[in-house]
């Protein structure tokens, strides 16, 4: 125990990052292993709090995460703590948001509504999140945050919040086949369910709760028919698909919180390439560069790589990370931008020396011209 206490006093005197971190995860330990009731007294509370934000601010995002997960259980941390780690990058935040008994309805609302659309969705997923929680979400209205909360069933979801989210899945297919499994979904609501939903969801719905399959399909296309003008319309024709537009304004929200609470970098760029997402990748790059998200399209399309590339130049994306980005874009795009290997060479030399504001101004004239 000497010889322990002798080591963190040698940490705690060290200025050292490296030395700073250990004396983090050694402090965790620690508490981990002591009486929990004593460290949840007030002023024990404050000690600690004071001790973790030091440390905190000096420790590199791996040590962030790890001081995540270790934390994530722990009855006795800091609520303080907590919360700046909750906010933190989203694979930081994500295992307190899961499950740490020191959040409350309350700290979940204020990341609905101020967090991130991902820190938002692990909260909609969070289990036996409670009614004001669901509220605030539903408030929100987030696609994929209420697509989210629609697969959880452990949340306290009531008669009312349950009509929302099926009213939700008109417009947002991803819902339906969430809450078409949900154990809290009514006859009622199944039926309102069964015309948004495919034929093979109809099928469930029937089996689970002994719809009148011909009834529904022949009002369903009554009310399309008149709808139209008296034109007739089949029952599986008119099942709802979100607009064109609607993922496109999802990933504008999406980027523009992103860049307002200084999340959106060109990593998160490459990660919504890996992600198989080019729109997601398309509407960021446009945001970082302030560009105009046609501008960023026209580039993707052409047959001049060197245009992304100087797009890429402009935000800060390394020339040794391009190549890798090109091959992402392209496999996602039809093989476009075109140019093959040559384009490839061209784009080289989209990366300086020069100014990242030269090679912003110069993918804008590029376009112009």
């Amino acid at each position: 125990m000497t010889a322990n206490t002798d080591a963190l006093l040698n940490l705690a005197r060290s200025r050292a990052p490296a030395d700073r971190e250990r004396l983090l995860l050694a402090v965790v330990d620690l508490c981990g292993a002591s009486d929990k009731t004593h460290l949840s007294s007030a002023p024990i509370q404050a000690q600690l709090q004071s001790i973790f934000m030091n440390l905190v601010v000096e420790a590199e995002w791996d040590i962030r995460r790890r001081l995540s997960e270790k934390l994530a259980s722990a009855t006795w941390a800091p609520s303080g703590l907590v919360s700046v780690l909750a906010f933190d990058d989203i694979e930081i935040a994500r295992p307190i948001i899961a499950i740490s008994p020191v959040l409350k309805d309350q700290d979940l609302v204020q990341l609905v509504l101020e967090a991130t659309i991902e820190h938002q969705i692990e909260v909609a997923r969070r289990p036996r999140i409670g009614r004001p929680v669901v509220a605030a979400i539903l408030r929100q209205s987030e696609p994929a945050v209420l697509t989210a909360l629609a697969g959880n069933e452990t949340a306290e979801v009531g008669p009312q919040e349950l009509s929302e989210l099926v009213k939700a899945s008109e417009r947002i297919a991803a819902m339906r086949s969430l809450l078409a499994r949900h154990p809290a979904l009514t006859d009622g609501l199944a039926r309102e369910l069964y015309v948004w939903v495919g034929q093979a969801l109809r099928h469930s719905l029937i089996g689970r709760f002994r719809l009148d399959a011909d009834a529904l399909d022949a009002a369903i296309g009554l009310a399309v028919q008149e709808a139209h003008g008296g034109v007739p319309v089949e029952a599986d024709d008119i099942v709802a698909e979100p607009r064109p537009s609607e993922r496109d304004e999802m990933e504008q929200r999406l980027v523009a919180k992103l860049n307002m609470s200084g999340q959106l970098s060109p990593g998160y760029l490459l990660r919504a390439l890996k992600d198989r997402n080019l729109s997601l990748f398309i509407a960021g790059l446009a945001m970082l560069g302030r560009f105009e998200p046609e501008q960023v399209e026209r580039a993707v399309n052409s047959d001049h790589p060197e245009l992304l590339a100087l797009a890429c130049a402009s935000v800060g994306i390394d020339r040794s990370v391009f190549p890798t980005l090109l091959t992402l874009v392209r496999d996602l795009n039809a093989g476009r931008p075109g140019g093959g290997p040559e384009g490839a060479r061209r784009a080289n030399g989209a990366f300086g020396p020069f100014n990242p504001d030269v090679a912003g101004a110069a993918f804008r004239y590029a376009l112009i011209g």
